[in-house]
């Protein structure tokens, strides 16, 4: 009587198993490709909410600086040369001043590097005297 030997590589669960050698590997490495990948874009938001944050301080305290600088008795000035000296000492660079009646508006600019590729994150704020109606744009 004469048996057939079977070498893994045919037909049959034998077969089989050894046509899916390596697959958990294959696997394994597409989901660590895929966990790396959204790591990247979280720090990459990260870094981009972080310039966000930073350039609406700027330009926060960029304008109340400007709008004290107009309206003070005690500490008068230039609001647009004061803004700007604020920005700077906050990292930012002044991209915009408008002073429209008692209002001071101050537009910044915040450079920020996400995944490598330099941006810009901006902020525009505006203020003035709570009494004083909000100019328009």
């Amino acid at each position: 009587m004469s048996r057939a030997v079977r070498d893994g590589t045919g037909g049959g669960p034998a077969g089989a198993l050894a046509e899916e050698r390596g697959s958990g590997t294959v696997m394994a490495l597409g989901i660590i490709a895929a966990l790396l990948t959204l790591g990247l874009m979280a720090v990459g938001l990260i870094q981009a909410q972080g310039a966000s944050g930073r350039a609406r301080m700027a330009a926060d305290m960029a304008a109340l600086a400007g709008a004290t600088a107009l309206t003070s008795i005690a500490a008068p000035g230039d609001p647009c040369a004061t803004a700007q000296r604020v920005a700077q000492a906050n990292g930012a660079r002044m991209g915009s001043c408008r002073v429209e009646g008692e209002d001071v508006t101050v537009g910044v600019e915040v450079p920020v590097r996400v995944l490598g590729v330099a941006r810009q994150a901006t902020a525009l704020a505006r203020a003035g005297p709570v009494d004083a109606p909000p100019s328009a744009p």
